[in-house]
């Protein structure tokens, strides 16, 4: 393996670590601190950060400051603040007021998310430069991520700060570790200078006239409409699975006690399908990609709201594996997909467009959307076994809206099969 790999699977690993540290379990804190009610709220801000954020950040890497230093640059004002949220909370003994905890914690993710695009963007050009092809090269790079979400999303459960602002605190430590390892990245050149006048080429807004294009702008409209499923089993399936412990029945089954270490299976699953994805995106192309990721949520949904952690606990089990698909084959895929579809003079804003669309305008939507739907389902109960009640029916109520846009899909979008494609300037 390459000296150039190596350094990029490190990055990879950290990058998604500082995540896996408190977006799974963050919602089992909220709840321990009687905000259960805001859960939807603290991940529907990653959306909102992202409607503008990644896109800002990504023109500030395409014109002016090379992408890995812009991704240093993000993670120290990322790691600080999640840092000081973790300060905070641990300071106030429980009694944790909303307002601090969550303009802290919003400080932190709206430099944190643009990040994720800035490490793909690195990624694509290091490869790129080495003479690498990213679609067969950059998968088995990326696996690395998601084995480091595993990691700490398994430190966080074996050491009990799932429950807990510890969990801020690894997440600020990690952010920090890699803002400085970051500026040891390769260089990725800006192409300031390299175009002319226009109000659009001065902003380096190029990218949004990518929506000239009748497929890349289906394609951006069905990635926010897939985007909506994003984060709703991060930010509930935890207090979800935690919920069984108030029953008899399920009270000393393992998945309501480590609901973290059960919901990792996601991840793992995730390792296995990156691979998957170089064979098929070239075997069936994006749009069969994507209809694959679109019926993967709705068996994720669907097996939540069907199954348990005593008898039915394989219902989760198989819900964790299509996670895998649902997440990678489209996120990983769509990522690909962007990149090999544009110019590279606005490979990061294309990016940054990209994370707009799908943890941004979808992933806001589908998160406040999903607090509506378990506060009247969910939390409006008082008795534990009407709750799980709510928690089935809210499942169900998610699959059925991901099967609807998978038809959609299908009809919709056309396919470019031409190949070579050329890359669209604007």
């Amino acid at each position: 393996m390459s000296r150039l790999k190596i350094r990029l699977i490190l990055m990879n690993f950290l990058e998604f670590a500082v995540w896996g540290a408190y977006l799974t379990s963050m919602g089992s804190y909220l709840v321990e601190v009687n905000l259960a009610g805001k859960i939807g709220l603290f991940y529907a801000v990653q959306g909102f950060v992202s409607l503008f954020m990644p896109a800002l950040v990504g023109i500030i890497a395409d014109r002016l400051l090379p992408a890995q230093k812009v991704l240093s640059l993000c993670h120290i004002i990322a790691g600080v603040s999640m840092g000081a949220a973790g300060w905070y909370a641990m300071s106030s003994a429980g009694d944790v007021d909303f307002g601090i905890l969550f303009s802290l914690y919003t400080l932190s993710v709206a430099f944190f998310m643009p990040t994720i695009g800035l490490a793909n963007s690195v990624a694509f050009s290091g490869l790129s430069k080495a003479g690498l092809d990213t679609v067969k090269d950059f998968p088995p790079i990326r696996i690395f991520g998601t084995i480091g979400f595993i990691c700490s999303m398994l430190f966080v459960d074996v050491t009990g700060f799932q429950y807990g602002y510890e969990q801020f605190f690894v997440s600020g430590a990690i952010s920090i570790i890699l803002c400085l390892y970051a500026l040891t990245l390769p260089d990725c050149p800006v192409s300031k200078g390299e175009h002319s006048g226009g109000l659009v080429e001065a902003l380096g807004l190029k990218a949004f006239t990518l929506f000239k294009n009748r497929r890349m702008a289906i394609f951006f409209i069905f990635s926010m409409l897939l985007g909506v499923s994003l984060q709703i089993t991060n930010g509930y399936a935890n207090p979800f699975i935690t919920s069984f412990k108030d029953v008899a029945e399920f009270a000393d089954t393992f998945g309501a006690n480590h609901a973290n270490a059960l919901i990792s299976l996601s991840q793992m699953s995730e390792t296995l399908c990156i691979l998957l994805i170089p064979f098929f995106l070239k075997r069936f192309g994006i749009k069969i990609v994507m209809l694959i990721a679109m019926c993967a949520w709705v068996l994720r949904f669907g097996l939540f709201g069907l199954g348990d952690p005593g008898s039915g606990v394989w219902m989760f089990i198989l819900s964790m594996i299509v996670y895998g698909v649902a997440f990678d084959f489209f996120n990983v895929s769509g990522a690909l997909f962007v990149d090999k579809e544009t110019d590279p003079s606005i490979r990061s804003s294309a990016q940054g467009l990209f994370m707009v669309m799908t943890n941004g305008i979808g992933a806001t939507i589908g998160t406040l959307s999903a607090q509506a739907v378990i506060d009247h389902f969910v939390y409006s109960q008082s008795d534990v076994h009407l709750q799980l009640e709510g928690w089935s029916t809210s499942w169900l109520i998610f699959a059925g809206y991901a099967l609807v846009v998978a038809i959609l899909f299908m009809l919709i979008f056309k396919e470019n099969k031409a190949v070579p494609t050329e890359p669209i300037k604007r």
